[in-house]
């Protein structure tokens, strides 16, 4: 078995169910936002580090939550999350204390009903394959939330080639703030 290959196809038919709308919606609440403060747990927590170096690349002041370098957040900032589940503990009390900062906050997520999700003002709906509760088993050949965290990238970087086009960016312009000390 080809496993790449079996792997891009999953991922083709996540990605399908994306919908242009979530996209957008989510590049107008940074737009409108002051500061763009990210998070996730694990893999998922890498996603959102790849998404706020995107960001950072824009020009769009952002943050990984947890870095030694992160402000606090405040009123017109937004907190994204994003959790597959929507029931991490921690994202969720970060939810909380952004919610009582006066600040966003944005859930990504398979699951928009979840403790994350409600807490949110904004919950973006992702697919994925979430774990079937009775079985414990996932719907995909992938290990665990693999297929999320994938389809969460491409959904990141499909936010980023849409806020590049609000913004009148390319990849030329963005270098600018590429690291240079490497």
């Amino acid at each position: 078995m080809n496993f790449a290959a079996e792997i891009v196809k999953e991922l083709e038919h996540s990605i399908r169910l994306i919908s242009e709308e979530e996209i957008s919606r989510l590049a107008r609440v940074i737009m409108e936002s002051r500061q763009v403060f990210v998070a996730g747990a694990g893999r998922s927590g890498l996603m959102g580090r790849a998404f706020a170096m995107r960001l950072m690349h824009t020009g769009i002041p952002s943050f990984v939550v947890g870095e030694t370098i992160t402000p606090g957040i405040g009123a017109g900032d937004v907190l994204i999350i994003g959790s597959g589940s929507g029931e991490t503990k921690s994202l969720a009390s970060m939810a909380e204390k952004a919610n009582g900062a006066g600040a966003s906050v944005v859930a990504v997520t398979i699951h928009p009903e979840s403790t994350i999700g409600t807490l949110a003002s904004t919950a973006i709906k992702l697919p994925g394959s979430p774990k079937d509760k009775a079985s414990g088993s996932y719907h995909t050949m992938q290990p665990m939330a693999s297929l999320f965290e994938q389809t969460l990238l491409v959904f990141y970087d499909a936010v980023i080639l849409r806020l590049m086009e609000a913004k009148g960016l390319n990849s030329g312009l963005m270098y600018g703030n590429h690291a240079n000390l490497e």
